[in-house]
């Protein structure tokens, strides 16, 4: 099927001509002051996909959600897509792009998973203006007295460098402060979560102007606001906090904004577009990165919360090849049949579906097929969600779009229509920063014990005493186990997690726990896609 121009897609999608910004012939920003035009109207059912713990190259939750889009179209339904924003991380790195597969693909994908409109280049100049005012601050007299030693706003780039992790800047400046500083992968920063959690504008800018820069010579914070370049950041997101139309090879509209990681960041698509979303469409799809202990689990005790969100059902990609993995298969050889594996396996995904009825969500597996499944692998996964009473659906929008994705759809929406949600976070925001570190670890990770560095636990005292006691939680954890150690797989319980520090972002009033070995910059794969694009030019 040919891609239609923007304006059609937006005129499907019920969006006047005055709110459509054309970024070429099939890209267009949306003029957010639709919104209120709409604000009145109900929200529609809001479905999340998200996955059992996926191998290294994914699971395909993206191809789920914009298959589950086509599926719908074919039923008769109408549905909007609401996905994140690609990184040049994963494009060029270990899982390339992230606008789905096959005939289940958003598009035009080449330019979505590269530049698209900009919105990155907008975040990272953003993000490293912070870093050059700061530092020019510092050089010009340091009226603010800013302590070089702690200055905690770090430099970004939308890429993965293993070597720009620890960095020392200002080195041979004579007026300068010579020290170690770090970058972060654009969509690990505050300010791509601060995009990806305001309701409006004027939020954006209230969450900006009190992110936490650095702490002066007697300790206290500094903020953002008294570097006063708040309308600087303002003037270079200016387009950047209006979401992005694109569509589906199927010509259904999807909206695409906003792209933060779900391991080291909260992993949602914009609050923006999920909220515009849902006064233009009966059912909107969402994903929310990795697995449901990360993505899910963030979506639905931050994301939720911020915007008033209430999501009436998720949908639980499973693959063969990962409960294989799980069960004990050698990545190399999960192309192969391996009944016992996939048995064995199948715990991972019990534990994932009993973590998102903890939230009082409707639940449908989705069995998203790949191309080496065995009919018998699939037949004996479908008896074990069934003999555990589990809704499911096989899936196979890669091979056939939204005509193999309409068994899928028509259990969405009997689930939406039959079960309803009881939707309720999993922690009480006023319980100490502790305790709720402690409740996601024992009641989504199954951990029987949470161990804390002595910088840790000092982290966490300042937090507190500085009023951020009321923070959310945003645990920075391996995608790959349930655990703190990629190694571990299957479902294990009882384990220790270990919090070697906590960051503070608090624009977007959350913590950040660092676990194990989990690094905010991400080094690329002994062959990244990258070198594999010499093979297959664009």
């Amino acid at each position: 099927m040919a891609l239609l121009p923007i304006t059609k897609i937006a005129e499907t999608a019920g969006i006047p001509e005055e709110y459509v910004i054309p970024f070429g012939k099939y890209k267009a920003k949306i003029d957010y002051s639709l919104y209120e035009t709409l604000k009145d109207k109900p929200n529609g059912k809001l479905v999340l996909v998200t996955a059992i713990t996926p191998t290294k190259a994914g699971e395909g939750k993206t191809t789920t959600s914009i298959a589950l889009t086509e599926g719908m179209a074919k039923i008769g339904q109408k549905a909007l897509l609401c996905l994140r924003e690609p990184s040049l991380g994963p494009v060029f790195g270990i899982k390339g792009g992230a606008t789905g597969g096959g005939l289940a693909s958003v598009a035009p994908s080449q330019d979505i998973n590269l530049h698209f409109t900009g919105d990155m280049h907008a975040l990272t100049s953003s993000i490293n203006l912070i870093a050059a005012i700061i530092d020019n601050h510092i050089y010009q007299g340091n009226a603010l007295r800013i302590d070089p030693e702690r200055v905690v706003w770090k430099r970004a780039m939308d890429m993965n460098d293993r070597a720009l992790r620890n960095v020392t800047v200002a080195q041979g400046d004579p007026k300068g402060s010579p020290r170690e500083d770090h970058f972060v992968i654009t969509v690990a920063s505050e300010l791509m979560a601060i995009l990806c959690l305001a309701k409006d504008e004027q939020d954006f800018r209230d969450r900006v102007n009190n992110i936490l820069v650095a702490y002066d010579l007697d300790g206290a914070p500094i903020y953002l606001r008294q570097l006063r370049i708040s309308n600087a950041i303002m003037s270079l997101m200016k387009d950047a906090l209006l979401p992005n139309l694109v569509q589906t090879l199927e010509n259904n509209p999807v909206l695409i904004h906003g792209g933060p990681f779900a391991n080291i960041a909260h992993g949602c698509n914009s609050l923006l577009a999920t909220q515009l979303a849902l006064k233009m469409s009966p059912i909107v799809i969402t994903e929310a990165g990795f697995a449901a202990d990360l993505g899910a689990e963030k979506f639905l005790d931050i994301k939720c919360r911020v915007g008033g969100l209430h999501p009436d059902c998720a949908v639980l990609v499973a693959t063969i090849r990962a409960l294989k993995m799980h069960g004990g298969q050698a990545f190399e050889e999960l192309t192969q049949k391996n009944l016992e594996c996939l048995d064995k396996g199948f715990d991972n995904l019990v534990a994932h579906y009993e973590n998102l009825t903890l939230y009082g969500l409707p639940v449908v597996v989705a069995i998203n097929h790949f191309a080496s499944d065995d009919e018998e692998e699939v037949a004996l996964l479908r008896k074990r969600c069934e003999e555990k009473g589990y809704p499911v659906a096989f899936l196979d929008g890669f091979l056939q779009g939204g005509e193999g994705s309409t068994e899928l759809a028509k259990k969405v929406v009997e689930t939406l229509e039959t079960k309803p949600s009881n939707y309720a976070a999993i922690y009480d925001l006023n319980a100490s920063i502790k305790d709720k570190i402690e409740t996601i670890c024992t009641k989504i990770y199954h951990a029987g014990k949470v161990e804390y560095s002595e910088k840790a636990l000092a982290q966490i005292a300042e937090y507190e005493a500085l009023g951020y006691g009321d923070a959310y939680v945003c645990i920075a954890k391996t995608p790959q186990s349930l655990t703190d150690d990629p190694k571990v797989l299957g479902a294990p319980r009882g384990f220790t997690i270990s919090i070697r520090e906590v960051n503070l972002s608090a624009g977007a009033r959350f913590v950040i726990p660092l676990t194990g070995a989990i690094l905010t910059m991400p080094g690329l794969p002994k062959v990244p896609a990258a070198v594999k694009m010499e093979d297959n030019p664009a």
